[in-house]
């Protein structure tokens, strides 16, 4: 049996796991054991061959309210890093970078308040579901600090510069519907469709697809957003054709489709996961 994860509840049903920040009375907010919990089980689902997408959300009325101000501003304190000219590294940028890597797809279904560091983190998720009562805020200019969780990187390429300058620079709250016309979120739902909705959107990743294509693909598509020339993605995607063409799931995936039959894909994340252009394992 795993070890229980401090701040949060895990759950695994169906090859999804449902990680639930659950800090209600505080909305949610992270502190220190919430931010290692949450490291935590992104390596738990990344080792589990059994989970094969992943759906976070918050308890209670908020999904995260960010970091927890309640001891003052030292909330805002960075990680210590080694070597004396190594700069301090931010706390949600790990966190950030820690999704970004993820081998598994990442749902992010925002159940209420998804403020500062509660925000960024659903940044590098692969989509986000948001319930009517969502609220989101790049609140930092407000805070006395400035943006973090690699949103500059982040934020700019899902909603576009513009939108992404007046959010930031106002720190203003945006509503749920807001985010989804300027395409932060796939859809608004009630509060009782949102977690529904998140599984099955899950289950569309998981079903009668390969987990290690799934991986590559997930990790390709983020990257390519950085890429100078479609020259970059050309040169990982003939690569990586190349080694899965030769794989075990490539055979399958024809095999059941000339059989008209579900696929059984023989090779999991965890063992078979082949390094294509440095995609198999970003770094956090």
């Amino acid at each position: 049996m795993s070890e229980p994860l401090a701040d949060l509840e895990y759950d695994v049903t169906d090859h999804v796991a449902t990680i639930t920040i659950n800090r209600p009375d505080a909305l949610n907010a992270i502190r220190g054991e919430t931010f290692v919990s949450l490291i935590a089980a992104f390596d738990r689902t990344d080792a589990d061959d059994e989970v094969r997408a992943v759906i976070v959300t918050g308890a209670g009325r908020a999904f995260s309210a960010g970091a927890d101000l309640s001891g003052g501003s030292g909330a805002f304190a960075p990680q210590p890093t080694a070597g004396p000219k190594s700069a301090p590294r931010d706390g949600g940028g790990i966190m950030a970078l820690r999704v970004f890597a993820s081998k598994k797809p990442v749902i992010a279904a925002v159940n209420g308040a998804s403020v500062g560091m509660g925000a960024t983190m659903t940044l590098p998720m692969d989509v986000r579901l948001a319930s009517e009562n969502a609220r989101y805020g790049f609140v930092f200019t407000r805070r006395g600090i400035m943006p973090e969780g690699c949103s500059s990187w982040f934020l700019p390429r899902v909603v576009g510069v513009s939108t992404a300058m007046e959010w930031m620079l106002s720190g203003r709250l945006v509503s749920a519907q807001e985010a989804h016309e300027a395409g932060l979120v796939k859809a608004v739902l009630s509060a009782d469709d949102l977690l529904p909705a998140a599984h099955e959107l899950a289950q569309e990743m998981v079903s009668n697809t390969a987990p290690v294509s799934v991986a590559l693909t997930r990790q390709i598509m983020w990257r390519m957003l950085g890429a100078e020339h479609p020259m970059v993605a050309h040169r990982a995607e003939s690569e990586g054709l190349a080694t899965r063409a030769r794989s075990g799931d490539a055979r399958e995936g024809v095999a059941s489709f000339l059989e008209k039959r579900a696929p059984d894909f023989p090779e999991r994340v965890s063992a078979d996961l082949p390094d294509i252009a440095g995609l198999a394992d970003p770094p956090y």
